[in-house]
């Protein structure tokens, strides 16, 4: 089991699973997190900041989306992360803060298939 936490006033933590979704995790918290493309990396929608046990692992999807956006290196998308370890995060964008409604559920596992690279270093 991983605890996740949530570093916003009214979220505490929610013990999860080995292998689950952020994203998911981060919904039966309550947080509201906002993810519109159904969790296949084709939005940015469901990024989160890390404060404790980023995950040095990402998908190429993750990847590619993140480069593409000019994010690489700021956030990370909760749809493209299992839970392995104990993590603290932030969720930057929610149903309550930007009005919008949570697309298709996402999927019990990582979508599309993932191809796992190494997150890299990236200067401030």
């Amino acid at each position: 089991m991983s605890t996740i936490t949530v570093n916003a006033e009214g979220f505490g933590q929610i013990e999860v699973p080995q292998g689950e979704r952020l994203v998911l995790a981060l919904e039966r918290l309550g947080t509201g997190i906002l993810h519109r493309c159904g969790g296949q990396a084709r939005c940015t929608t469901c990024q989160v900041e890390f404060t404790l046990g980023e995950p040095q692992q990402m998908t190429q999807a993750e990847r590619g989306k993140l480069e593409e956006k000019g994010l690489l290196g700021q956030v990370r998308l909760s749809c493209q992360i299992e839970c392995q370890a104990d993590m603290t995060v932030r969720a930057l964008q929610t149903e309550a803060s930007t009005g919008l409604e949570a697309g298709k559920a996402p999927a019990s596992s990582i979508e599309p298939e993932p191809q796992w690279v190494q997150q890299q270093e990236h200067n401030i």
